[in-house]
Parts: C-alpha cells; sequence; structure tokens
C-alpha cells in the first residue's frame, strides 16, 4: 500500500483521511455516545468536568493505554502519506482531546471530530458540532475539503467500522481497513479494497515461558561472569564475561534475535559515550547484548527505587545523576568523566525515561555534557521496534527481530559549551532520520 501511495500524486490538493478507534488504534477507546431524550446529542461522562480536566485525561489515557494499541503499520501508512506532501487528517465521531495526543504523535496537522459544548468553562454534556459519526462524519469531511481546497476525488480513507460506509464513499481511494463484518460486506459491494494490518502484539503463553526463562538465562549469565571474576581475580573479566553471556541467554531464551546496521561503529571509537532512543524495558537488554565489554551507565537518582536496577547497579556499577540538587549532581558528571578517561564507555538514554511510542521525546544534556568534558565521541544507536515486543507497560517480552541501526560516531573535538544545544539537536535529528528512513529500507 505504501508503494501505491508513493507511485501516486503528490502534493496537499491530495487528502488523506483516517478513521480513529479500529484504524489507528485496535478496537474502541473511546467512551460511546448517544442521543438524549430531547434528541439532542449526549456526552453525558463528560458533562460538569472542565476542558483542561478532559485534555489532561486525555494525555494521561494516551500514554498509559492508548499508546500501545496504536497499529504500527498504520503509522507507517500516515508516515508515507506525510512524506508525500498530501493534507492528513484524523477524522473520528471522538473528542479532540481523546484524538490529539495520538494526531500529535502521529505528526498529523488535522482533526474532524466530534466538539464539545463549554459553559462557563464547564463542559455541558453536548456537542456543538453534533456527534460525527455516519453521515455527519462524512459530511464535515466534505466542509474540511472545501475548506482546505482537497480534492475528494483523487483522496485516500481508511476507516474498519460499521458505520464508516458514508465516510468511505466520499473519496475516490477508499479502503476498508480491518474492517467489521459489516463494513467488508459493503466493501464488497462497491468493489473497495480491504487492507489487514497487524495488530499490536499481546503477551501469550510462548511470551510468558520465554520471559521467565530469559530472567533464568540472564542470572545464570551473571553467576558465571561473578565465578570467572572470582577465580581469575579480574573484576573486570567478569563483569565482561557476564555482562555478555547474561544479554545473549536473555535474548535467546525469550526468542529475540537482532538484526544490526552498522555494527562496525561499536568498536570504531572507545571509550566513547553511546547513547540510544528508550521505548521498552528490553533495551537494556539489547544494549548490553551490543556494547558487551567495559561499559557502565548513567540513570537519573529516582531509578535506585526501581527492582530492575538492583542487578544492573551489582554488575555495571553506574552512576547516578541527583537532578535534584546541582552540586551533586555535577560531582556525578565528575565521576562519569574520570570513567571515561580509565577507559570505560557509558551508555546514556538521553529521553530520560521510556517513551510510550517510537516517536522521540526531547533529549536532556548529561550525556553530551560528559562527552565534550572528556572529549570523546558520541554513537547513536537507534532501535526501531523494542516497543512493539516489549511495550513500556508491559511485564512480558514478545519473541521477533530487533532492528537496531548504530551510527557513525559524532567527534566532540572542537565543540565548544555554548554550541551544546545545536550539537544534542544534531545528534537526535540523526536518530530521527533514521527511524524514519530505515537503513537499507
Amino acid at each position: 500500500m505504501t508503494a501505491t501511495v508513493r507511485a501516486g500524486e503528490a502534493g496537499p490538493r491530495i487528502g488523506a483521511f483516517f478513521g480513529f478507534d479500529g484504524t489507528l488504534v485496535r478496537g474502541r477507546t473511546t467512551p460511546g455516545v448517544r442521543r438524549d431524550r430531547t434528541g439532542n446529542d449526549d456526552i453525558g461522562a463528560l458533562r460538569g468536568r472542565t476542558m483542561h480536566a478532559v485534555t489532561e485525561a486525555g494525555e494521561q489515557q494516551f500514554v498509559q493505554r492508548i499508546s500501545g494499541t496504536m497499529r504500527p503499520e498504520s503509522r507507517d501508512l500516515v508516515r508515507c502519506h506525510l512524506s508525500m506532501g498530501h493534507t492528513v487528517v484524523v477524522a473520528s465521531s471522538a473528542t479532540r482531546a481523546q484524538i490529539a495526543p495520538v494526531a500529535r504523535d502521529l505528526g498529523v496537522p488535522h482533526v474532524v471530530c466530534t466538539e464539545l459544548e463549554e459553559e462557563d468553562g464547564v463542559l455541558t454534556g453536548r456537542s456543538t458540532t453534533g456527534v460525527r459519526c455516519g453521515t455527519r462524519k462524512a459530511e464535515a469531511v466534505r466542509a474540511f475539503a472545501r475548506d482546505h481546497d482537497v480534492d475528494l476525488g483523487r483522496s485516500y480513507a481508511y476507516a474498519g467500522g460499521p458505520e464508516d460506509v458514508a465516510f468511505l464513499g466520499s473519496v475516490g481511494r477508499p479502503y476498508a481497513l480491518n474492517p467489521h463484518p459489516a463494513l467488508r460486506r459493503a466493501a464488497g459491494e462497491f468493489g473497495w479494497p480491504e487492507l489487514t494490518l497487524r495488530e499490536p502484539r499481546s503477551p501469550n503463553l510462548r511470551a510468558c515461558l520465554g520471559t521467565i526463562g530469559g530472567l533464568i538465562g540472564v542470572n545464570a549469565g551473571l553467576a558465571t561472569g561473578f565465578a570467572c571474576g572470582w577465580l581469575t581475580g579480574d573484576h573486570r573479566l567478569g563483569v565482561n564475561v557476564g555482562v555478555g553471556l547474561s544479554a545473549d541467554l536473555g535474548l535467546a531464551l525469550t526468542g529475540v534475535t537482532l538484526n544490526v546496521t552498522g555494527e562496525e561503529n561499536l568498536a570504531r571509537a572507545r571509550p566513547a559515550v553511546f547513547v540510544a532512543n528508550h521505548q521498552s524495558t528490553l533495551d537494556v537488554l539489547v544494549l548490553a547484548a551490543l556494547l558487551r565489554h567495559d561499559f557502565t551507565a548513567v540513570a537519573k537518582q529516582e531509578a535506585r527505587l526501581d527492582p530492575r536496577m538492583l542487578v544492573i547497579e551489582a554488575v555495571l556499577d553506574p552512576v547516578f545523576i541527583d537532578r535534584s540538587d546541582l552540586n551533586r549532581a555535577k560531582a556525578s558528571l565528575d565521576g562519569a568523566v574520570r570513567r571515561l578517561r580509565d577507559g570505560v564507555s557509558i551508555l546514556i538514554l538521553p529521553e530520560g525515561t521510556r517513551m510510550p511510542t517510537p516517536t522521540l521525546g526531547r533529549f536532556k544534556k548529561g550525556a553530551f555534557h560528559i562527552a565534550l568534558q572528556a572529549q570523546v565521541p558520541i554513537v547513536p544507536i537507534v532501535l526501531r521496534n523494542t516497543g512493539e515486543l516489549a511495550w513500556r507497560r508491559s511485564l512480558f517480552v514478545n519473541p521477533g527481530t530487533v532492528d537496531v541501526a548504530v551510527l557513525d560516531p559524532s567527534p566532540t573535538t572542537g565543540w565548544a559549551a555554548e554550541d551544546l544545544d545545536s550539537h544534542i539537536a544534531e545528534v537526535r535529528q540523526r536518530i530521527a532520520d533514521t527511524l524514519e528512513n530505515w537503513p537499507g529500507r
């Protein structure tokens, strides 16, 4: 489908209209909307709340639940239309508060949705636009097209609900996406193509058993490393053996393999500061398998409270940064610089926390300050799909292949502190560009 879009027309007069529930995300995420006794649209669950509270709840729901239901191939399809310069729109009966976080994450600039009515800053439980479902949704899309000079006859639409027949019939290139049986029948009658996209993965018995086996493998590898260090009297050798072996066993037993591009860059410049994007608990295991030896990590002080950090702390002796106290934070950074000068590389995840989707977060400065002070290169590592195998809130790892791209080192010689922001932006952009256009894709 993306090949078809790329081979077609470009430019903003071509629209790409995406449904929300069942299209961009799996299943239904929005509360039901009904008609009250007077025939008005009723969104009673929101009555009496402020718009600010509803918007905050939408952001929280996105992070905690909806982000894990977003279809990876829907993301690819949206990205493809954006790259062609099409006018991309999310069209749904859902409210703006529910749709906005997903649209922002996907980079979609336009939303056609059910708008809420306010009185004195408080929601009435009614809509100012009418609930944009069925024929109302189709009418709203046609109105949007008139206002934005979009040619619907040359435009695309994607939806999967039984109420989306009128919506899909509004454009010249409709696609029934993972359709409800009623929509599938209608698509057959009208001759509309059907797309079946893969769903976000849910843990099954294989994932549960594999995760347990992976934990056993990690501990067995670390125990072997401790034994090696004790027998040889070489603590660093023991750590290196333990880290590499535990990562290999953990990945093998969970059924995760690595597809690495640019592997030679892992050894081109060491010691170095390695930075990576962060979406999953699986990231740590993948990065350990890549770096393997003579490295430690830098983490925020609050991470010490995470039980998963106990093993990492015991093995790697990471540097913890206390961001609440400037003096202690500087002392910690100085400690990381000393490690680099002793030949030990540093791994830092500059987003500071796991992101709910593959979209990059803002980069913090710590990694770049450390590299500048130690005058060592920064090596970006790009992880493409760890979040698909182990979502950020999941306790289990699904088997599969993780795509990794290790980019060329960025030298820090000649950097000045006053230019640090531009260097951070440059490295972040390199990672973003790699996620957008994967090597060899």
